[in-house]
């Protein structure tokens, strides 16, 4: 009897285990993560991404596909008035939903010309065109630090896109000779940047405010439209004085002063002591050399001593000279504005290496452009302050904050 029973224990067990419960059944059934994408269920089609490649027609990508009854030129010719399909670009990626069936009939086509827009052709019943935007999302950050190199360096280590830095810049190309500025030097930046479906990084939306420690003084900007319905926007300090100028700082984005304006100057060619009337600045072949202000092209030409040079008279008072250029991109009578590209860099005439020597006239007289006081932009009208004042106030307020300092009179 007793091992009857036994029997019978392990033979129930046997078939227990062989049939699982229905909580076990649910449990062991595989999860599908759903996917979507542009608006569709991912998992319901077979997927094919790509990218189109040199030589690439709408035509030809469509024709390699099972398109049913379907011809290639009549698909053409019902997109045409909504898609102009000679628009496809290299490197751009498409995608394709196909059946997942063994046809794998086309069912979708979506073609995306930048991150943020897509056009879809869905073939399904009938031939629906539209154009559909992902949506954006855009995230304020305020950014602290002093500077152990230059600036690029600095927003590096903060895991800022690049770009900002040439903003920046831009910003205070009227006010900051970035070639000045000191190791240990503090900044603070307030800017947005984009995301597409919230995670996706699309750059740098816009610079709000700005401070950097320039000679003892923070200098702050922030942006701010006189005019709301015009969009136009420009940049002052925390007084609402404008950062534009007449003149920008320097006639290069990004090099180094290797000589400075002098009466007394060894010459690195000539081996002369003699006045070296303008300021050198040193950087590689073919970098861009932008007119400091805008004005009139007063002559353009070659001498042993100058090389390649452009003079351009900016009013009855101002004028600046640019030598040594490797190309000359402006021709004498040329109007231009200010930071236009009038040439590049190189070493011709008596130079040692790659720089562009600029030169400043005032009132017919050669002087040191960097120790003048050059005249500023149009201020702001006074019925804008209150309205500027109360904008600016929490930009401020903040980045004080997260620099821990207080500005200096």
């Amino acid at each position: 009897m007793k091992y009857r029973i036994i029997l019978f224990l392990l033979t129930f067990s046997l078939f227990s285990c062989e049939n699982p419960t229905e909580e076990d059944q649910v449990a062991a059934t595989p999860v599908i993560k759903k996917r979507t994408d542009f608006g569709f269920d991912l998992n319901q089609f077979n997927v094919v991404n790509d990218t189109v490649d040199s030589g690439d027609t709408f035509g030809g990508i469509i024709g390699k596909q099972n398109l049913g009854q379907l011809k290639v030129h009549d698909l053409i010719s019902i997109v045409r008035d909504s898609f102009d399909v000679r628009q496809l670009r290299r490197g751009k990626p498409f995608t394709m939903l196909r059946s997942l069936d063994r046809k794998k009939e086309l069912q979708v086509f979506i073609y995306q010309p930048d991150q943020v827009n897509y056009l879809v052709i869905d073939l399904r019943d009938s031939v629906q065109v539209y154009k559909k935007t992902r949506p954006v999302t855009i995230r304020k950050r305020t950014i602290a630090g002093e500077l152990d190199g230059s600036l690029s360096e600095a927003l590096q280590k903060e895991k800022v896109d690049p770009a900002l830095a040439a903003q920046i810049a831009k910003v205070y190309q009227w006010t900051i000779d970035f070639f000045k500025l000191q190791k240990g030097d503090k900044f603070g930046v307030t800017f947005t940047e984009r995301f597409i479906n919230d995670t996706i990084y699309d750059g740098i939306d816009t610079l709000h405010a700005a401070f950097f420690e320039y000679k003892g003084k923070n200098i702050y900007a922030f942006a701010f439209a006189q005019n709301p319905e015009s969009g136009k926007v420009e940049y002052y300090d925390h007084e609402g004085k404008p950062l534009k100028n007449f003149f920008l700082k320097a006639p290069l984005k990004f090099s180094r002063i290797s000589s400075r304006f002098s009466k007394r100057r060894f010459h690195p060619v000539q081996s002369v002591w003699k006045a070296h009337k303008g300021t050198d600045y040193a950087a590689p072949t073919g970098t861009p050399i932008m007119t400091t202000a805008a004005g009139v092209v007063e002559r353009t030409g070659y001498t042993a001593g100058n090389g390649n040079y452009v003079k351009v008279k900016h009013n009855n008072t101002y004028s600046t000279q640019y030598l040594h250029m490797s190309k000359i991109l402006v021709r004498r009578g040329q109007r231009v504005n200010q930071g236009d590209i009038i040439g590049r860099v190189g070493s011709t005439g008596l130079a040692t290496g790659p720089h562009v020597c600029y030169r400043f006239w005032k009132n017919g007289v050669q002087v040191d452009a960097l120790a003048l006081k050059l005249p500023n932009a149009d201020p702001m009208s006074n019925k804008h302050k209150p309205r500027f004042l109360a904008q600016i106030e929490p930009f401020k307020r903040e980045l004080d904050s997260v620099a821990g300092i207080r500005l200096k009179k």
